[in-house]
């Protein structure tokens, strides 16, 4: 029996298979290449989106990423030039995500672990939604979540916010 990627190779040619493989290699790169300019967080707050018409379109939650992006924009497209010619890459556009980008690695201090990226693009929100609607006006209770691992980690975050509220006044 064959494997899949034998199937797709029969069926697609050397060139759009390796052009595949440049566009992999190319969202596997940008957070590489923001560690190597000092820009390191801003990997967590944006995202490679696109290539349209030769631009790299680049998503980031928050508009002081953009701008510290655009600091650096001639560095990064230079290196993104070099490392991946074949895409053609000759600008690159920065715009404000309507969703969130961040990852969780900021919540580390907190005690939680990063999650996995979710690359079905679909975000549970039905418990966070009941929990909302049973408890206008009043403060969400965290124990009507369904999700218990999500439910951990709100605990957990909330132990740690008031942890430091004792430290701060």
């Amino acid at each position: 029996m064959k494997r899949a990627g034998e199937l797709l190779s029969g069926i697609l040619d050397d060139k759009i298979i390796g052009k595949a493989k440049e566009y992999s290699k190319l969202f596997s790169a940008w957070e590489q290449l923001t560690k190597k300019y000092k820009i390191a967080a801003a990997a967590d707050y944006s995202r490679i989106q696109d290539i349209k018409q030769g631009v790299l379109l680049v998503d980031a939650d928050h508009p002081g990423w953009i701008q510290i992006l655009q600091t650096k924009e001639h560095l990064l497209l230079s290196d993104l030039q070099k490392a991946f010619p074949e895409l053609g890459i000759t600008g690159i556009a920065f715009k404000l995500s309507k969703m969130p980008v961040y990852s969780l690695k900021s919540f580390n201090n907190a005690g939680l672990q990063a999650a996995e990226p979710n690359t079905s693009n679909k975000v549970d929100i039905e418990p966070v939604i009941e929990c909302q609607a049973e408890n206008s006006g009043s403060e969400p209770s965290i124990e009507k979540i369904k999700d218990g691992e999500f439910k951990e980690k709100l605990k957990n975050l909330g132990k740690s916010i008031n942890a430091n509220k004792k430290t701060f006044p």
